[in-house]
């Protein structure tokens, strides 16, 4: 089954409330992350409007852009923006949390490359990010959902993978990560219905993709979770 056949059975299909991938759990804000939301988001956040970003726009110039699907607390993609400036980075967070401290990442930092947008990933990917406009997406240890009646609340679903596929251009790389095995085996089977996703070598995949390890990563390690990692070439 193609991309074409998945987006056009999503079309056909009569409207339902849409199950979310996460609940939102604010916190407090600390007086830094407050303060990064107050003095930078007008400079580096993107506010949700429904309408298709202009990449260019956005960043001032062309470049291959990189979007992260749920950042956390941001460290780990303003390290890899510190380590591409030739590349744009997009990050997506629901949590005020983590976008403050990430904004706070970019200001200290000096990181031109990176925007953050808070909203729900799944409106954003379909009505802000433009067909074939990101070199990469990235989706590290999103929430494994593991008990069986909260699998339907997994992002890692057919209708949310046409719209990464869509969102794709031809060549760009698709790349996952989770620490909880069943999940890993869950989005294994639901990208193997998308023969427009080749996947990478597993052994090489350090060397084509690099990054950094995440909070969730290193507590996941410690107690001892192994690491599935995936990565898929999208087609022409």
């Amino acid at each position: 089954m193609d991309v074409v056949e998945h987006a056009s059975r999503q079309n056909a299909a009569p409207a339902a409330p849409r199950i979310r991938s996460f609940v939102r759990r604010q916190g407090r804000l600390t007086s830094g992350q407050q303060r990064a939301l107050t003095d930078h988001w007008s400079e580096y956040g993107l506010e949700y409007t429904g309408a298709a970003l202009d990449m260019a726009q956005c960043y001032g110039r062309s470049a291959p852009v990189t979007l992260e699907i749920g950042f956390g607390n941001g460290e780990t993609l303003a390290a890899m923006a510190a380590a591409a400036p030739e590349r744009d980075f997009l990050g997506i967070e629901v949590h005020r949390p983590g976008v403050g401290h990430l904004l706070h990442c970019i200001e200290t930092q000096g990181l031109p490359n990176l925007r953050v947008i808070c909203h729900d990933a799944v409106d954003v990917m379909r009505h802000m990010i433009p067909p074939h406009s990101l070199d990469r997406i990235q989706i590290f240890f999103p929430d494994p959902w593991p008990k069986k009646r909260h699998h339907k609340r997994r992002l890692i679903q057919s209708d949310f993978v046409t719209l990464l596929a869509q969102c794709l251009q031809p060549g760009g790389l698709l790349h996952l990560a989770t620490d909880w095995a069943p999940y890993g085996e869950h989005m294994q089977e639901i990208i193997a219905d998308f023969p427009v996703f080749q996947p990478l070598d597993a052994a090489n995949l350090q060397q084509q993709c690099p990054r950094p390890k995440t909070k969730f990563e290193r507590r996941g390690e410690q107690h001892g979770h192994a690491i599935c990692e995936l990565a898929y070439r999208r087609g022409a």
